[in-house]
């Protein structure tokens, strides 16, 4: 395409006209210069006040009721209306199809920006990083919180209100101690074992001696010790996830309470590869933005007037002020 291609938009003002254009510019140079990968995208635009609900709720379209929520929601509307926080400009969401909310405030330029960064490189990100591969379910979440969603109100219907809040409030704290940081076991197969058992075999006969024979063995473990180690192995110590242990082995807790444990335990777990790829994910992300916002301002698809509210927005991003910066 070249530079005389027809703009995208004019101006500040857009509608949704507009950002199916942008969103198909987008992905064009996404998918063909830059190769990405990414699940179907949808596009939601919100008001500040749905953007705030949405902080509430970790950025997830639905979710269990809990009280929690409700006070997220109060501290960060009440500090937004003092202007002592700003908004974000979009949310993303790791699912398939992957959802990007943006803010109906935003200009067209902002909204070509937010579409490339949110809905091209945090998308692409999701869907090719080995920890959202490894612990997250991208198809399937939205169909687990709508379970989750449910569960929990038929359970307030049939425990009360009060039981279920308790059982949810101490999940909550817990909520950090119960992910896995590490897979699990792999599934075993018969052929691989039965040729690893062979080498082992083939490896003790080659380095047989008979003098290890004559070597002293430690003392017999007690009575008291052998007891430890089966209950240690019955319980499945260690176990990091507490979460999981409690929900497997805690005498008194009913079924429902089981299984909001395990709602919770899941929910950690899909959010685990947020934290750890946090810098990772934004720079690429930053990176795809860049990339495609340049392109489509070679392209003539943005005028210079935009490309310029584009850079002022990207480089205050990256901007790294030295560590004594007076600013």
């Amino acid at each position: 395409m070249t530079a005389t291609a027809e703009p995208l938009f004019q101006g500040a003002d857009w509608d949704f006209l507009t950002l199916q254009r942008i969103h198909d510019a987008c992905e064009g140079i996404a998918r063909s210069e830059l190769g990405l990968d990414v699940y179907p995208n949808q596009i939601e635009v919100i008001t500040a006040e749905q953007m705030l609900d949405a902080y509430s709720s970790v950025g997830m379209p639905l979710f269990y009721k809990h009280w929690s929520f409700g006070k997220h929601f109060a501290f960060h509307e009440a500090s937004y209306r003092k202007g002592l926080m700003g908004l974000a400009y979009e949310i993303v969401i790791n699912s398939s199809p992957c959802i990007s909310y943006l803010m109906e405030e935003n200009t067209a330029t902002m909204q070509a920006l937010v579409i490339a960064h949110a809905a091209f490189g945090h998308n692409h990100f999701f869907k090719n990083n080995y920890l959202f591969k490894q612990w997250t379910d991208a198809n399937g979440i939205l169909d687990y919180l709508e379970f989750a969603k449910t569960y929990v109100a038929q359970c307030e219907e049939r425990q009360g209100r009060l039981a279920v809040e308790q059982t949810l409030d101490a999940a909550h704290a817990l909520m950090s101690h119960g992910i896995d940081r590490y897979p699990g076991k792999k599934k075993l197969d018969l052929g691989a074992e039965e040729k690893r058992a062979g080498r082992r075999r083939l490896h003790e006969e080659a380095a047989f001696n008979d003098l290890w024979r004559t070597v002293p063995t430690g003392p017999a473990k007690s009575d008291a010790m052998l007891n430890v180690e089966r209950r240690r192995k019955l319980l499945g110590l260690p176990q990091e996830n507490l979460l999981y242990f409690l929900e497997k082995t805690a005498p008194r807790l009913q079924p429902w309470q089981r299984e909001l444990l395990r709602i919770v335990r899941h929910i950690a777990q899909y959010f685990y590869p947020q934290s750890q790829t946090k810098v990772m994910n934004e720079g690429t992300a930053t990176y795809v933005h860049y990339r495609i916002m340049k392109r489509l301002h070679e392209q003539g698809r943005i005028s210079d007037g935009n490309f310029l509210e584009f850079l002022q927005s990207h480089t205050n991003v990256v901007f790294q002020p030295d560590f004594d910066d007076p600013r």
